[in-house]
């Protein structure tokens, strides 16, 4: 799949550089570097953990840990070949 992202000018010398040296292809390069970092399991930014919950408004605790643990749950079923 193709997509378009912005990278800072630095970045993106020292990636192209690293991928010359390495003699494979930028799309390689970039394709094994993000695999490896979506290899270990999301930590989220402070203060962001509660953030989304915010859009249930008036929700009692026990309703939001309901929903928290479906969405947790079905996040763990996404098989991530099928992204590929």
């Amino acid at each position: 799949m193709k997509t378009t992202i912005e990278l800072p000018d630095e970045l993106l010398r020292r990636a192209k550089a690293t991928a010359a040296v390495r003699g494979e292809s930028l799309r390689v390069l970039l394709t094994e570097a993000l695999s490896s970092h979506l290899q270990e399991p999301p930590e989220p930014a402070p203060g962001h953990e509660e953030a989304w919950r915010k859009v249930f408004g008036k929700a009692q605790p026990e309703e939001v840990a309901e929903i928290d643990a479906a969405v947790t749950e079905s996040l763990e079923r996404i098989d991530l070949e099928s992204w590929r």
